[in-house]
């Protein structure tokens, strides 16, 4: 019997792809505001890195709320990354600001964030947005066949979307500290769905059942990043709710690229627990830093599970707080070994695009 599982792995590893003519040159990267959000900041290292390949590459900061005839160029291709909250003060104004730069010029899109029904009331508004996008965009990319299955389902039934990966960093070594801080990570934004409250929920568990030693010292619940725009309150009554259950959250608020690779080294257990997930630079973010984390199980994880064999831990829900007790009796169970295939990498990523560009802008 064939698995949903088995469908969404079937084919990885990727291959490698053609590579495009002599004298070929990408087109345009567009590069959006908000540096510390998690699209802008792939955006920015994956077009740093092609550019690195290619030097005639031009990136371009854009303001959403320009003109698009501002934009470098005489109507030239412009590769820009999608996501609503980074292009609009809401779904339907971000959708016309694409539609704008597609008024003036051709242009791919990576979207990301892919409406799914757990969008609740912004589900329709989104799916409708992303939808304007696809049919204005001469090629689109995912970031997981998961999410390519997503836009299809829920947003564009004729869209055939390529799917690139999110890239590690497989140039980091994997040294371990010699001693690790006894906390449970998460990675990146916080805000509800996340999983912060589910892990905080296993712990507890630990704590009432005295598994792991963790009834005299529990963990430490650490969220590795700030509260996401508009979500300060959430993290303020998680901290009271940890508070009143007499455990131990921090949120470490806005951390740079070496300090994040350092706390993520440094915590005893790193965690990805989100309710809803449609790609996640959190596990990119922990591979990276050499660690092998839990990963509560869903579609995509699965999907990641089969593309980077012995990357991730995958676990139940319900089985999260046993496993949590497990990594922390087994430190080594959290750090890979370094003999894993983390493929694609960055350097993937730049070929695996510039083969997409190529085809795109050859039609």
């Amino acid at each position: 019997m064939t698995t949903a599982a088995d469908r969404h792995a079937r084919d990885l590893p990727l291959p490698p792809p053609p590579r495009p003519a002599p004298g070929w040159t990408p087109p345009t990267l567009l590069l959006t505001g908000q540096p510390e959000h998690g699209v802008s900041t792939y955006a920015r290292h994956l077009a740093e890195s092609v550019h690195a390949l290619h030097p005639s590459t031009e990136l371009s900061g854009v303001d959403p709320a320009a003109s698009p005839t501002s934009l470098p160029g005489a109507g030239g291709w412009v590769h820009l990354h999608f996501t609503d909250r980074l292009w609009g003060a809401d779904a339907a104004s971000a959708a016309a600001a694409i539609e704008a730069i597609a008024a003036e010029r051709p242009f791919t899109a990576t979207l990301h964030d892919v409406p799914q029904p757990s969008d609740r009331l912004h589900f329709d508004r989104r799916a409708a947005a992303y939808r304007r996008v696809v049919e204005a965009a001469s090629g689109v990319v995912c970031n997981s066949r998961h999410e390519a299955d997503l836009l299809r389902e829920f947003t564009s039934g004729e869209v055939s979307p390529t799917v690139i990966p999110l890239p590690v960093a497989a140039a980091h070594p994997f040294a371990r500290p010699a001693e690790l801080e006894q906390e449970v990570a998460l990675l990146g934004f916080y805000y509800p769905g996340k999983g912060h409250d589910r892990v905080l929920e296993a712990v507890g568990r630990l704590a009432a059942t005295g598994a792991s030693d963790a009834r005299a010292v529990p963990p430490r619940v650490v969220a590795l990043g700030r509260a996401s725009g508009g979500h300060e309150p959430d993290l303020e009554r998680m901290r009271a709710r940890a508070a009143r259950r007499g455990l131990r959250f921090e949120a470490t608020g806005y951390l740079s690229d070496p300090e994040l690779l350092r706390r993520s080294r440094r915590v005893a257990v790193p965690v990805i627990a989100h309710d809803h997930v449609s790609a996640s630079g959190s596990l990119a973010s922990w591979i990276s830093a050499g660690r092998r984390p839990l990963v509560v199980r869903s579609r995509y994880m699965e999907e990641m599970a089969a593309l980077r064999p012995g990357t991730l831990t995958l676990v139940g829900p319900e089985d999260l707080a046993e496993a949590i007790a497990r990594a922390l009796a087994d430190p080594a169970s959290t750090w890979l070994s370094g003999d894993e295939s983390l493929h694609p990498t960055g350097r993937d990523a730049v070929d695996l695009y510039c083969a997409f560009w190529a085809e795109a802008m050859a039609r």
